[in-house]
């Protein structure tokens, strides 16, 4: 059993990454001071994996780029003043990168546990630059990450239009996922990715918990198992809204999906065509569109409506799951229920909720943090407050929901306090030109919405 006292722990090591192509395990270890290795291995499918010099340098490269942002796991539990990376020398770059990374993904985690960690997470490097990536021989492929969602729902769909060949991946055992995915009918990547069972131990002997920017790992994991693969696209959903946080009055903004977001996309990508392969293009598809606009075109498919869900309680490691797919209460499902009610037929939401949640006065505290009314943003992956006032006022002049007593309420107390431009839907609809798509995919997608 690993002994972890907090309060004395002054150094956080990054100690090997190992991966066997024979089998197609990766193993990633870290520790605190001279204590235990805590060790997670990451199976991707389809070993032995046969690569050539470039893949292999390719491979080595995205390995240790896992290797070091998964690590945000394991350092926030002690967040410890010294880091030493044991397992290869980075450059300058790549530590400001990794800071950047942490920092900010730890935003949520500092502030809920009163941290204040700019300045502070400081990677060694050396002075010499690494070598820059060639290119590894990729082929035309994308893995396109799925979570169950509407969101990687539409991005699948709309590369299906495009004719753009893909694998639908995902990392876990979730089965709603599972069963997300194998309803696209397109080929399947799961990976397994195990973590340590002391980490959860030490997590009883007073670790500090909260959360990490998942989606920079799950790039890592992605853009690895795309050298094994051999395919030159990762693509990822993530939309605009997602750069924008939650502004805690005393403290400043907050991203608690920092890492879906266009800061993020763009370092991540600079660094995987940098070091990793030069051929290999990571970008979210659906970056120009605001959340409205997805809920739109999402709005536009039918096939997954038994399927899907965007309720985070589904997949969280520890703690009870919801019986439904949809818990209805946690501000995921309040958002989803209010993007899509402007564009989707008010019969077919409720059955696929289950229940109208603009019609339970009790959620009346949850709709008003999502449109920022006497609240902040909620700390999750939802849209901005002016996607859900402008989604209500929708809604307030539709016959079909306008008497709900959520919307009812809207129209009394808030609305009169808004002006047009608060309330304008025009804006949210437009595409923005910020985004990392390739000009080929970007001018059969824009069409597609």
């Amino acid at each position: 059993m690993i002994s972890f006292v907090r309060e004395k722990i002054k150094t956080f090591r990054f100690v090997r990454h190992d991966f066997d192509a024979q089998t197609g395990i990766a193993s990633l270890a870290y520790a605190f001071d001279d204590g235990e290795a805590l060790v997670e291995t990451v199976q991707f499918p389809g070993a032995p994996f046969n690569l050539n010099s470039q893949q292999k340098t390719a491979a080595e490269q995205a390995l240790k780029l896992l290797h070091l942002i998964a690590g945000v796991s394991y350092y926030k539990a002690a967040v410890p003043p010294e880091i030493r990376i044991e397992s290869g020398d980075i450059d300058t770059g790549t530590a400001q990168f990794l800071q950047t990374v942490y920092e900010n993904g730890l935003g949520e985690f500092a502030y809920r546990n009163g941290l204040n960690l700019r300045g502070k997470i400081q990677f060694p490097h050396s002075d010499e630059t690494q070598t820059v990536a060639g290119s590894a021989g990729l082929k035309q492929h994308a893995l396109v990450a799925i979570g169950g969602g509407k969101d990687s729902l539409v991005s699948i769909e709309a590369l299906r239009a495009a004719g753009i060949n893909q694998t639908v991946t995902w990392i876990g055992s979730s089965p709603l996922i599972k069963a997300c995915a194998e309803r696209t009918g397109l080929p399947l990547l799961n990976i397994e990715r195990k973590l340590p069972l002391a980490l959860f131990e030490i997590n009883k002997q007073g670790a500090l918990n909260g959360h990490i920017p998942v989606t920079a790992v799950n790039s890592a994991i992605l853009v690895m198992a795309a050298v094994l693969n051999q395919s030159n696209q990762v693509v990822f959903s993530n939309e605009r809204s997602a750069s924008y946080g939650s502004i805690i009055p005393g403290t400043g903004e907050v991203n608690h999906q920092w890492s879906k977001g266009w800061v993020f996309e763009q370092a991540f990508a600079a660094q995987v065509k940098k070091y990793v392969a030069s051929d290999l293009n990571y970008y979210s598809l659906l970056r120009p569109f605001s959340e409205l606009a997805v809920a739109r075109a999402f709005a536009n498919i039918d096939r997954y409506d038994a399927h899907f869900s965007s309720c985070n309680r589904n997949f969280h490691i520890l703690g009870e799951k919801p019986a439904q797919r949809w818990c209805g209460v946690c501000p995921k499902c309040h958002f989803v229920f209010l993007a899509l009610a402007p564009f989707m037929p008010k019969p077919r939401l409720l059955n696929i909720f289950g229940r109208n949640l603009l019609d339970e006065t009790e959620q009346t505290a949850g709709f008003d943090a999502l449109m920022e009314y006497q609240d902040h943003k909620p700390f999750e992956c939802v849209g901005e407050g002016k996607e859900s006032r402008a989604a209500m006022n929708l809604l307030a002049a539709s016959a079909s929901w306008r008497e709900d007593a959520i919307v009812a309420r809207f129209v009394r107390e808030i609305k009169p306090m808004l002006n047009a431009e608060e309330l304008a839907i025009a804006p949210l609809m437009q595409a923005d030109e910020q985004h990392g798509i390739p000009s080929t995919v970007w001018s059969v997608l824009r069409e597609n919405f």
